[in-house]
């Protein structure tokens, strides 16, 4: 049995819903992998771009960061102009930067930290900052666990009904148009997330208690859903597949 509180966020368990063995890599032999340039500037907007918005939440001086940083302040900028009603408090409404909510269930414990929560008597708003263009597939993103354990989190520790709580995720990638996009909730994905929640957590609990008494690997996922292409864990799987050697091959020549 697991003895200690596992403590896992909506990473670990978009990574356990992929592949219970690349979890095994990434969490418990801590492999890592090389960050591509172009993810690490958009991880470091990121990064400041929370920053920024945490700060001016809390009401400290912000005027500085805009001043010496024009890619920030053209975010905040075109974001402030297309959804005041998000940047700047409204009546009778109660805000909450970096917001934190956990629930213990049995030796895990699931934790969420909204970017920025909004309350009123008759809805709850989470917001998440994300600062690259809107992804095309929504659906993609609903199935997303950012999206399903951030509302689940909340129906859990308040008493809002799962109906009268929203997710909206706003896409700021300078120099484009910030754009949002709104997911709802419902009792029925309430039941649907919880179930699922409970498969993953028992699975996760039956592949560590084998993986530290009999050195037993957590499974892979199966080969045919493609998700080793992408995957920089193939050697240690022994997963070589001629369709990602293609794909290689072309990237290749595209760069040259």
């Amino acid at each position: 049995m697991i003895e200690t509180i596992w403590q896992l966020s909506q990473n670990h368990l978009n990574l356990l819903s992929t592949c219970r063995r690349k979890f095994q890599y990434t969490y418990l032999e801590q492999f890592t992998s090389p960050c591509l340039p172009q993810r690490q500037s958009q991880l470091t907007l990121g990064n400041r771009f929370h920053h920024f918005m945490q700060q001016r939440e809390l009401g400290l001086p912000v005027e500085r960061l805009l001043a010496v940083d024009q890619k920030l302040a053209k975010s905040f900028q075109a974001l402030a102009k297309v959804a005041p009603e998000i940047v700047y408090p409204q009546p009778n409404t109660w805000r909450d930067a970096e917001h934190r909510r956990t629930v213990r269930q049995g030796n895990f414990l699931l934790i969420g930290i909204y970017d920025l929560l909004i309350l009123s008597d008759s809805q709850a708003q989470i917001i998440d900052w994300k600062t690259y263009p809107q992804p095309p597939n929504q659906e993609t993103l609903k199935q997303n666990w950012q999206t399903r354990l951030y509302q689940y989190l909340f129906a859990k520790t308040s008493t809002y009904s799962p109906e009268n709580i929203q997710l909206t995720y706003w896409f700021i990638a300078v120099p484009h148009k910030p754009t949002s996009v709104t997911f709802s909730y419902s009792q029925v994905q309430h039941d649907a997330t919880e179930q699922e929640l409970n498969e993953i957590l028992t699975h996760l609990e039956q592949d560590y208690k084998s993986y530290q008494k009999n050195q037993v690997s957590f499974p892979k996922v199966e080969p045919e859903k493609k998700y080793c292409l992408n995957c920089p864990f193939t050697l240690p799987c022994q997963r070589q597949f001629a369709e990602k050697q293609v794909f290689l091959s072309e990237v290749e020549e595209q760069i040259i």
